[in-house]
């Protein structure tokens, strides 16, 4: 048996918790999957895997080969398609992490729209408001937002957020509208918790930060759930405009307090440290720079 296909099933079962669910992602069969975990563990002389009736979880040594085996069967892959790349174009997987809300208004369009100029490529998109683990995980490139301090991982700016405060014209025409930051503190505010500090929210004017800490009945870790929550009327909320943009269209959130500018924070790219980037990803990158700040900006 080849040690790549071994090596992949067993990433595959170890990321995925079953020999049914690697097949799955493999798209081989379930017994064929098992088979190469055996022959990996027999080749290496040791148990990698407990398995129950239930699931499958990971020995000592089993964790130690998972903390490796996704970077080297990427530098692989990487390898085999940049000489590919010379010939044929951008050929290859590509698995990319991005926030819930972010990653269904803006990262799902745009790989969409990379893809039409790049038919050799695909994509594993993987939304969640966690921070993933880019080497267990086998993650090539993540796209997050806000001020980031991660060891060993490589950070590019491709842009900025811009946070918005919105209420429906119900609750402004039953409650008013905030002229300032200091008013928020009689108003019905619904927190994102997505926010790094999520009851302070902080405002610019001419220079100045302005600062209000709030409180709400609603708790949300969901910029678009806190935005369903303001179309219905019930409190104000500050979200990142992108979550809000067809609300603020359609009239069915408008926009207060103009006078002072929401707070901005950066949209990064983050890929593992000390590799050789692929063209694939560097291709990737600049992309979304372009097409994310036009979207955001617009």
């Amino acid at each position: 048996m080849d040690i790549t296909d071994e090596l992949k099933a067993f990433v595959a079962t170890a990321q995925t918790g079953s020999f049914t669910a690697a097949a799955d992602l493999l798209g081989v069969s379930n017994r064929l999957t098992s088979k190469y975990v055996a022959a990996l563990e027999g080749r290496l002389g040791v148990r990698l895997m407990q398995r129950t009736t239930r699931k499958v979880g990971l020995t000592p040594a089993g964790e130690d080969l998972l903390a490796r085996a996704p970077a080297i069967l990427n530098d692989l892959d990487d390898l085999l398609a940049g000489v590919a790349e010379t010939s044929r174009g951008l050929t290859g997987l590509i698995r990319i992490s991005a926030p819930v809300t972010f990653g269904e208004s803006h990262v799902a369009p745009m790989l969409g729209r990379f893809a039409q100029e790049h038919p050799g490529l695909s994509f594993d998109l993987r939304l969640s408001d966690a921070f993933v683990d880019l080497a267990r995980d086998g993650i090539d490139l993540a796209l997050r937002i806000g001020t980031l301090d991660m060891q060993s991982l490589k950070t590019r700016k491709i842009g900025e957020a811009h946070s918005a405060l919105v209420a429906s014209p119900a609750y402004v025409a039953q409650h008013g509208a905030p002229a300032h930051p200091g008013d928020l503190g009689q108003h019905r505010c619904i927190v994102d918790t997505n926010r790094q500090v999520a009851r302070r929210w902080s405002f610019l004017r001419d220079g100045a930060e302005h600062v209000a800490h709030v409180q709400g009945r609603f708790h949300v870790n969901s910029a678009r759930a806190a935005a369903s929550l303001a179309v219905a009327g019930l409190g104000l909320a500050y979200v990142p405009r992108f979550a809000v943009v067809d609300a603020l269209q359609s009239g069915a959130l408008v926009a207060v307090m103009p006078d002072y500018q929401g707070q901005t924070v950066p949209i990064s790219a983050i890929y593992l440290e000390g590799r050789a980037l692929p063209r694939k990803i560097r291709a990737l990158i600049d992309f979304a720079r372009q097409d994310i700040r036009r979207a955001v900006a617009a």
